[in-house]
């Protein structure tokens, strides 16, 4: 498996929550809403996932091996840093 797009868009909150990602696996399969989290250890990436009647949230899609998981990780938060470089350089430009 691997992981051939990413697709990024960074949200400016007070939140957490840093981006939102879409993936594309081996260029025939795309996983929408992922999100890319600021958490205690450093940066994650949470799955898509929706709220059940009881308030509690269940993945939609996520990878059953750690190794998927860690490409996917990977992955996004490679893109989360390369977007956050471009800003970085195009501010830069225009200061």
């Amino acid at each position: 498996m691997e992981v051939t797009d990413v697709r990024l868009r960074r949200v400016n909150t007070d939140g957490r929550m840093k981006a939102i990602a879409s993936i594309t696996i081996d260029h025939e399969f795309v996983v929408h809403d992922i999100r890319v989290i600021d958490g205690n250890n450093g940066m994650f990436v949470a799955m898509p996932s929706k709220r059940t009647p009881d308030g509690e949230f269940r993945d939609i899609a996520h990878p059953i091996s750690s190794t998927t998981r860690e490409k996917i990780q990977a992955a996004v938060l490679n893109e989360y840093d390369r977007v956050g470089q471009e800003e970085e350089s195009t501010i830069e430009a225009g200061a």
